[in-house]
């Protein structure tokens, strides 16, 4: 009622305001009555279309003559028009309709960091002397307005942070006589940069970064702008050459091009630009060595040219650039030494030379780089000792790994005792004993040591690192017990001390690790049992203790881990039964063999229990120690007994002959059951074989729904297939593109083979259950087509989504295609949602996807996300354990966890789970489980730890370059942990997660969309 009322008021102002001015119009020509009333009544109409949570536009009052008193607002004092509109970070929604029209004499309109949305009006024409407009940070979508080709007096136009889109046109910036300052960045346009853009020739400052924007540019025309001071056109998928000429920008600081497609050699006059500050070439196809006149650039202060094909030697000219702070040349083919000249570079705070062709030491000298807080060596053929002095600096992150250095740690931690959270040497052949200093480490969060020859004992000091996530000491020739104290911090995630020749048993305080996800301890000496206390790691996704020589039963206590994903306990002692979880029952023979007691149908051998004798009760055992007399003349009695069996083994032969006479009476039984059945199916049969139902067509029709009539199948059904390209294959079947018709160009479908396995019988119930999923007509689900059906072969034929799976996209993305930006999987997660609320809310009973997971969500041609494979399970008989297990080795990491410990139950909240899984793999680009060499990530446990220590975009993927709103990102990651939830009933609906995510990009409750 609220909202009526005030959609009814804001109707009745704007026909009192419109009639007034018309009025006033009428009345004479009191130019400056008109005129001031054109400026209130334009501020008000504007204010008509807004909602503002927080009434900061209060004082703007219709009575008023003027707006000059209202906050915001900015007049000419002259005159007293308004000049200038400031309403920046005030919460507003809302569209920008055409009220601004009536503000004349406006310069400056800034309408930056609120939540205005949807398209602006193609015919919105500003004043012909507006200087100055900024929407950046909200939420409008659509094409830019044409009328804004013709704002010449323009200076500034910033449209950044929104859902802009389409391609710009090529004659957009033909009266850009005055402009300055162009900011584009995050939207979503496409196509070619346009180069009527060289006609700005006071342009300073171009920022078209994160789009869609591809093709070539033509750099000889953007280097004619010599006036620029900052370039920025990352993260696109742009190509072409780096001409020379750019010595041409006198003026240049800034120049970032990385995640495009950019190739060719950089161009040699580049260090002419004396003022360039910061230069990211990182990510492209560059290639050839760097440029010698880059030695000139005194003022840079960060170099990036990372993941390119440069080679050459290491620059030795590296120590001019005094002024350099963030060197990274990684993922490259540098090769020769690094020059001493390196110890000059004294603002430098992060170097990375990673994964290059390095030889040689690291010089002394770079320990006058005192300011570094990163040093990133790795995978290169360094060789030496690690130089002691680096040890002495205040760095964050050393990472030494993967080379060929010798000797020892160094033993002076000095400065790193209070900064460094990331050490990693592994992969060395550094010996001696491991430093009990590590153990003083305060903030070490990741500690890699694996694969080097210490022949040592494990430092029990490791249990002071309060702060330490991962372990890993694998393949190090350690020796000795396991410390008792490893787990006293509780923080630990990964402990991983494989291959090492440790000995003694496993201790007891390995319970005091609650937040350990990985554990193994594979391939050493262990002995004795595996401790109850294991029971305590909820938290447990993997464990691996093969190779050991563990014995005693395993603790029927372990059952209790519910998270657990993987368990090897081959190759040990151990013996009895195992423990009644689905994953131990489920484990396979090479996670068990080389355990000859062990109780498992899997394995050879005996089967060892400890199992206790039977009691058996003496009736005289009372009275014997009190009359020995009788104790005598008893003992011939109980000879006797012993000669024959006891009561209880006769009792227990008796049941166990019973059960045998049972067990085979029961299967008489049984077999007289079937053959009664099959001859009631063989006469059913019989019966039915004139029925409409044994009338089914044995050569098959294709079903289009979509057509008037539906053409007879060809004769031979698998010649369609024959023109298909297989693009997909999951559970229920395979996936082709065909052309639909007689000829290659016929229109593109796909079509799924399925499984004959378990589906429908008959045509009838077949052609029932696609027509409901034909029914399923959403924007963000795949349009099933129609049908082919015979009892042989069955195709579904769907729409055919040019741009394949997010899958392909996400994980499988070439090095030369841009990154998805993030409103690109804003608008995925958006799309997916709804499709699904759609499923679940639109149909009773609802449809159920079953199948959540990024190769099910295909993309077109602009990005909108569309769901397939949608509801399938509907054409089984029912489902097969075998298609269940499948689905579990196929989507490892989105199945709902009651799935794996309950009889088959698949509802809308199984859908919900995958779908939080797939907001974590949008937002941080990882899989739902990750297998490295140094851990096991599960995404889902990986972000809810960062989010409860308050560091969760630390996770947001590296592709983003940061450019995200964190205002998203955040409750975006927040919706994953709820959906994720390990209790069905605490993930919401598909309906409540699309009005979330609509808060979440427009938090107005007013705007809800229907899903």
């Amino acid at each position: 009622m609220k909202n009526s009322h005030n959609f009814h008021h804001s109707t009745l102002l704007l026909t009192f305001l419109l009639s007034f001015s018309y009025l006033l119009s009428c009345l004479g020509n009191n130019d400056i009555a008109i005129q001031l009333n054109d400026d209130v009544l334009g501020l008000i109409l504007f204010k008509s279309d807004l909602h503002d949570p927080f009434s900061h536009l209060s004082s703007w009052n219709e009575d008023d003559a003027n707006p000059c008193s209202w906050q915001y607002i900015k007049c000419n004092p002259q005159n007293t028009r308004v000049i200038e509109v400031s309403l920046d970070g005030l919460s507003l929604s809302g569209k920008l309709g055409r009220g601004f029209e009536k503000l004349q004499h406006l310069v400056s309109l800034s309408l930056s960091h609120n939540n205005l949305s949807g398209n602006i009006s193609p015919f919105l024409t500003l004043s012909n002397t507006l200087q100055k407009l900024n929407l950046s940070h909200n939420s409008f979508h659509g094409e830019i307005p044409i009328s804004f080709i013709n704002m010449s007096s323009i200076r500034l136009l910033d449209l950044s942070h929104n859902s802009f889109n389409g391609q710009i046109h090529e004659t957009f910036f033909e009266n850009c006589f005055m402009l300055h300052q162009l900011s584009l960045a995050r939207n979503l346009f496409e196509g070619e940069i346009p180069m009527s853009l060289s006609k700005c020739s006071l342009l300073n400052s171009l920022n078209l970064s994160n789009n869609l924007f591809s093709g070539n540019v033509d750099f000889n025309k953007l280097w004619s702008l010599k006036r620029l001071r900052n370039i920025d056109l990352s993260n696109n998928g742009l190509s072409g050459n780096l001409n020379d000429g750019i010595s041409y920008i006198h003026n240049l600081k800034e120049l970032f091009l990385q995640n495009n497609q950019f190739s060719g050699s950089l161009p040699n006059d580049i260090g002419l630009c004396i003022h360039l500050s910061k230069l990211d070439l990182s990510t492209n196809h560059f290639s050839g060595e760097l440029p010698e006149s880059i030695k000139r650039l005194s003022s840079l202060s960060y170099l990036k040219v990372s993941n390119n094909v440069l080679f050459g030697e290491f620059p030795q000219w590296i120590g001019n650039l005094t002024s350099l702070e963030h060197l990274e040349i990684s993922n490259n083919e540098f090769s020769g030494l690094i020059p001493y000249s390196i110890g000059e570079l004294r603002s430098l705070s992060y170097l990375s030379v990673s994964n290059n062709k390095l030889v040689g030491n690291i010089p002394l000298s770079i320990v006058s780089c005192t300011k570094l807080c990163a040093m990133k060596f790795r995978g290169n053929g360094f060789n030496g000792t690690i130089p002691e002095g680096l040890f002495g600096l205040g760095v964050e992150e050393m990472d030494f790994s993967y080379n060929e250095f010798t000797g020892k740690i160094p033993a002076g931690f000095n400065r790193l005792l209070e900064t460094l959270t990331k050490l990693d040497l592994s992969d060395n052949h550094l010996e001696g004993n491991v430093p009990a200093e590590i153990g003083l480490l305060s903030k070490l969060r990741y500690l890699n040591l694996s694969w080097n020859d210490f022949h040592s004992r494990m430092p029990p000091e490791f249990g002071l690192l309060q702060n330490l996530r991962v372990l890993d000491l694998r393949n190090s020739a350690l020796f000795g017990s396991i410390p008792e104290g490893t787990c006293d911090s509780g923080n630990l995630d990964v402990l991983q001390l494989d291959g090492n020749s440790l000995k003694g048993p496993i201790p007891e305080e390995i319970g005091n690790c609650s937040s350990l996800y990985l554990l193994s301890l594979s391939h050493n000496n262990l002995t004795g049992s595996i401790p109850k206390s294991m029971s305590k790691l909820n938290k447990l996704k993997i464990l691996k203790l093969e190779f050991n020589e563990l014995s005693g039963e395993l603790p029927m206590e372990l059952g209790m881990l519910q998270n657990l994903l993987a368990v090897n306990i081959s190759h040990n002692n151990l013996t009895g039964r195992l423990p009644t979880s689905t994953i131990f029952q489920n484990l396979d023979k090479s996670s068990l063999e080389g355990n000859i007691g062990l109780c498992s149908p899997l394995l050879k051998g005996p089967c060892m229990m400890n199992v206790p004798k039977p009691l058996v009760l003496d009736p005289h055992a009372n009275n014997n120690q009190m009359d020995p007399q009788r104790n005598e003349s008893t003992m011939s009695s109980s000879f006797h007994h012993h000669r024959f069996l006891s009561i209880s083994a006769i009792i227990a032969i008796s049941a166990s002959f019973v059960i045998v006479l049972g067990v085979i009476a029961i299967t008489l039984l049984n077999v007289s059951v079937r053959r009664k059945l099959s001859f009631v199916d063989n006469a059913l049969e019989s019966m039915c074989s004139s029925s409409s139902r044994s009338g089914a067509p044995t050569t098959g029709k294709l079903i289009l729904f979509d057509s008037q009539s539906s053409p007879e199948w060809i004769a031979n059904p698998d010649s369609l297939l024959n023109k298909a390209t297989q693009i997909g294959e999951g559970v229920f079947g395979t996936v082709y593109k065909v052309p639909l018709g007689s000829s290659s160009q016929g229109r593109m479908v796909a079509i799924k083979k399925l499984v004959t396995s378990n589906i429908l019988q008959y045509q009838e119930d077949f052609d029932r259950e696609v027509r409901i999923l034909g029914k399923a007509r959403h924007p963000n689900l795949i349009a099933l087509k129609g049908y082919y059906w015979t009892p042989q072969l069955q195709l579904l034929v769907s729409e055919f989504a040019p741009n394949g799976n997010l899958q392909s996209k996400l994980h499988e993305r070439l090095p030369s295609n841009p990154p998805l930006s993030w409103p690109i999987r804003f608008k995925i997660l958006l799309g997916t949602a709804k499709g699904l609320a759609h499923l679940h809310h639109s149909f009773r009973p609802s449809i159920i996807h079953y199948n959540i997971k990024p190769s099910n969500i295909l993309l077109d041609e602009n990005f909108n996300p569309k769901l397939s494979d949608f509801g399938l399970a509907r054409l089984l008989t029912k489902v097969e354990k075998h298609v269940m297990s499948n689905r579990f080795q196929s989507a490892l990491g989105y199945v709902a966890p009651e799935l794996a410990c309950q009889s088959l139950r698949v509802n809308e909240k199984c859908d919900v789970y995958g779908f939080g899984v797939m907001i974590l793999e949008l937002v941080t680009g990882r899989r739902p489980v990750e297998y490295g060499e140094d851990n096991v990530l599960i995404l889902n446990d990986h972000v809810r730890v960062l989010l409860e220590h308050g560091n969760v975009l630390d996770c947001v993927d590296p592709n983003l370059m940061n450019e995200y709103p964190e205002d998203e990102v955040l409750p975006v990651l927040k919706l994953a942990m709820v959906c994720t939830s390990q209790i069905p009933s605490s993930r919401p609906s598909m309906a409540e997660v699309v009005q979330i995510l609509q808060v979440i990009k427009t938090p107005v409750p007013q705007r809800m969309e229907v899903y």
